[in-house]
Order: structure tokens, then sequence, then C-alpha cells
């Protein structure tokens, strides 16, 4: 058995030997049956003890009712690399488990002295812990006739790694279309951030990990970033009531219509503000209208000048959003997703101004410039009993109406949001 430390606390598990997959060994012979070694000379890590493999490796991430994924289930990361900075980025980030080639015993050894890491080995067709105990099958798939073989054993399973030689999409899907209903834990070996994400996300549930074989400290990085981003989703957004206090027609202006990847629902929108100490939350285009059609993936968000709320805790002007880029949609409750933008239009059109005003701050002014059109509108206040109003057009907005509003810090530097003084009017 072999204890993973997850900094600051060490998390004890228990791992049971499983069966392993069932194949058809006629035509495909990748599981070995010698695949137990001889104990090997030397313990890793003396501070390894009887546990089980997984969860403190795992990254928790909430389910998101959204196309860019949903994350119902930990996520778990393994390491494999023989570079020390990628080694202590991992570390560093919570990501202990690390896997070496059996010639790399030393490289486990010299680590283990500086980091709490748990050291796993790849030696036939299979990844062992310290104590050679089988911690998971490995699978190298090169074709889709060895794909369509690979199946769960009937009952509890094994961890499983999967190595797609030819790597793409659609056999990450299939993989997790084959075992959704299996307890097994699937992993993907990965050589860069972006495939680990495809198998995290495939088909919505993802697989259950990936082994992210890099030499670059900045992939590592990047992935821990990925799941910082997809964190968000889990924490509810703080919305606060303001009751509007002015409005009035503006003239024209170049306005942005931001066009997502994904459809909004009643209720949903992005955070936009003239400043960024308090973004309103602007309604898309999903509600039906005598005028136009429906566009439930569009927001008329508002003038080039303002911030939109994105990924990461930070804003981004809304003339810099392009195809590709994240956006945080939000909706009444505070409840957010990620939604890639696909396209924007900048168009001049006639603009009005909205001011508001919170009941616990009277002095702040928040403010935003919307155009003036009947499609247009500012998502309300949930009500706890009666009709609830979604939202009210711009050109039915008048004072005294309350909207929801994201109040934050006002001072920001490419985005992010920094201590200093500031003023904005």
């Amino acid at each position: 058995m072999v204890v993973y430390f997850s900094a600051p606390l060490v998390q004890t598990l228990t791992l049971t030997h499983l069966p392993y997959l069932t194949l058809n060994s006629d035509t495909w012979n990748l599981f070995r049956s010698n695949a137990w070694v001889k104990r090997r000379s030397g313990n890793a890590n003396s501070n390894c003890k009887e546990t089980q493999l997984g969860q403190s490796c795992s990254f928790a991430m909430c389910a998101s009712h959204s196309s860019s994924g949903s994350y119902q289930n930990s996520k778990r990361v393994w390491i494999w690399t023989q570079s020390k900075e990628v080694m202590t980025a991992s570390v560093e980030r919570g990501w202990n488990t690390f896997v070496f080639s059996s010639k790399h015993q030393q490289l486990a050894n010299e680590w283990s002295s500086i980091a709490l890491i748990c050291p796993l080995y790849v030696e036939e067709g299979g990844i062992f812990d310290n104590e050679n105990r089988r911690v998971a099958t490995i699978f190298e798939i090169s074709n889709p006739q060895e794909l369509l073989q690979l199946k769960p054993a009937k009952g509890e399973g094994e961890n499983v790694v999967i190595n797609l030689l030819d790597w793409q999409a659609i056999p990450a899907e299939n993989i997790v279309a084959a075992f959704q209903d299996s307890k097994t834990i699937v992993f993907a070996i990965s050589k860069t951030p972006s495939e680990a994400q495809i198998f995290l996300e495939a088909l919505e549930q993802g697989l259950g990990g990936v082994i992210l074989e890099v030499e670059d400290v900045e992939a590592v990085l990047e992935l821990k970033d990925y799941f910082d981003r997809r964190d968000e989703v889990s924490n509810l957004l703080s919305l606060a009531k303001a009751t509007v206090t002015r409005v009035q027609v503006a003239g024209m202006g170049d306005r942005v219509c931001v066009d997502l990847c994904s459809l909004m629902r009643p209720g949903e929108g992005l955070l936009v503000g003239s400043f960024a100490r308090g973004l309103f939350l602007v309604h898309s285009e999903c509600l039906e209208s005598n005028y136009i059609a429906s566009r439930p993936f569009r927001v008329n968000a508002g003038p080039v000048h303002a911030y939109v709320s994105v990924p990461g805790g930070k804003t981004s002007y809304l003339s810099e959003l392009k195809a590709g880029k994240e956006v945080i949609v939000v909706d009444q409750k505070g409840q957010q997703r990620t939604a890639i933008v696909g396209r924007v239009k900048i168009e001049t059109r006639p603009l009005i101004l909205v001011e508001a005003k919170r009941d616990l701050d009277a002095q702040t002014i928040y403010s935003i410039l919307l155009q003036n059109a009947e499609t247009v509108a500012l998502v309300c206040p949930c009500q706890e009993t009666g009709h609830q109003k979604t939202a009210i057009p711009v050109t039915s907005l008048k004072v005294g109406d309350e909207v929801m509003l994201r109040v934050q810090g006002g001072a920001r530097h490419t985005g992010i949001e920094i201590q200093e003084f500031i003023v904005e009017n």
C-alpha cells in the first residue's frame, strides 16, 4: 500500500485489489499476466504506509450544466516527468503523485528525500507502488478495433490508464461512454494541458483523471489554471440588489454583441459595467419578443469601454473579447459557469445610461450604458413568492426598479483587481 501526501494534510485511504479488465487476448495482447515483478530494493519513500490510491491527488469540481463540461466527480492528476522544476511546481500546487519508468528508481529516491511525494512505477504493462502492488493497468490503443475491445470488468473495477498512441478526441469520448456505468477510474496519458482538458471534459462527464507527461513547468501551471477556473463554478457569486436612480438617453455609441458557444436560460447573462466596482447582470436575448426572434446565445452587452467579468476573478474590456476567449455566465442566484465566445459584433447604435445605488451605500453610484432597444434587459432580483419577473427591458426601466449588481474592488490593472486609490466617475 502507499500513502498519498496532500500538503498540508496527509489523507489515508484504502486500496483493494480489484479484477482486471476483460479483453480479447487472441487479438490484443496488452495485458501481461506476469505483471507482478520482484520487490524493488529500497523503498523510495520511507514515509509511505498502508493506504489507498487516490483522493488526495484529486481536485473536486462542481457540476456545471453548461456545454463546457460537467464535473460531477473528482478529477485526479498524476505527473510523469524527469524535470525537478516540474516536480517542484506540481508539489506546490498539490499534485504529489509522480510516475516513473522502472529505470528511474534513483530519481524517485532523490525526490523523495526533498519532498513528500508518492512515487509510482511503470513496468510490465502496469503501474505499481513501492510494495509492488498493482495500482493501475496500462492499455495502449493504436486503432479503433483495440478501442472497441476495451471494456470494464463486472463488479468493482481497478484503475486503468489509457495511452492513445494515435490521439484523437473521438476515442476519448468512446472511452468515457464505455466506462460511464463502471466503478473503474480511468486515466489518460496527456502530453499537453489542452489534451488533458479534452480527456477531462469528453462527453461532459470526462475521464476520472489524467497523467500529465511533460518536461515543461508552464504545462503544469496551465493545467492548474484550468482547474482553478473550473473550480470557480462551485462558488456562488455574491450579487446585491441595487435601485435604479437614473435612466437617460445618451446618444450614439459603439456597442458590443457577445455571441457565445453556449445557450443561456432565462435569468442568465453577463456581468458588465462602466466601472469595475459594480457590474450589472445584463440578460441574454433568450426571452421571446414581438420584435425579433430569440437568440439565447447572445448578450447585447454594452459599449466597447465597458468591463465584463471573465474567469479568474478578472475583468476584460468588451472591445477585447474575441472568438475563443472565455467569459463568466451568471444567473439571478449567483450560480456561474464559463462559456466560450464564438463571435463578437461591434456596431453603432443608440445608447441609454442607467445608474443605480445600493441601500447600504447611498453615496456610491454604479453605472452602465446599453443599447436602447427592447431586447436589451437587466436581470431582476429573485422573488420569494408570487410571479417572478426575470428581467426588465431598458426601454421599460424606470427610477425605483431593482436590478442585480456584482460589487467588487474598483482598481484594476490589466483586468486584475489591485489595492490602490482610484476615483471613477
